[in-house]
């Protein structure tokens, strides 16, 4: 049997991972762009995914999306042109920026983060809740055994 085939009948870790993740993402950003966000990209996920309604600073978004700062930087930049976010300086520290949604952005979020709670429930209803509830749990431990560093991927 051909690699490729068996990789179709039986996906390994990575493959449902990366599967999971894209179908998730094409639902969102989908029916995001119905509703007016159609110049929003998954990549724009890793900003706009972990930004505070009153600013987050792009060292702690490089952080928790597990990016570079560089990525991050022309993520946001991307970001700003398009008017989603805004560069402030921090109030705790003049020296500092921080990355602050403006009203678009915040309402992108809001539809967006309405959306991911559908696709959940979605799930939940057609897995039953208790299975659900199992995967979600075995998914964020399996996410947490596993090492948060490395290098990038263009637009994962």
């Amino acid at each position: 049997m051909n690699r490729s085939t068996r990789k179709e009948r039986e996906p390994d870790l990575g493959i449902l991972a990366v599967q999971l993740s894209a179908r998730v993402q094409r639902q969102i950003f989908a029916r995001a762009a119905a509703q007016g966000f159609a110049d929003a990209r998954p990549r724009h996920g890793a900003v706009l995914a972990y930004l505070d309604a009153n600013g987050t600073r792009p060292g702690e978004l490089a952080r928790l999306a597990g990016r570079n700062k560089q990525t991050m930087g022309a993520i946001v930049d991307e970001l700003e042109r398009l008017g989603y976010v805004r560069r402030e300086p921090d109030p705790a520290d003049r020296r500092a920026k921080l990355i602050v949604p403006t009203e678009r952005g915040l309402r992108f979020m809001e539809v967006t983060d309405d959306l991911v709670g559908e696709i959940e429930r979605d799930l939940a209803a057609t897995l039953g809740a208790d299975t659900y509830r199992a995967f979600r749990a075995a998914l964020h431990d399996g996410v947490a055994s596993l090492p948060a560093g490395g290098a990038d991927t263009a637009d994962a």
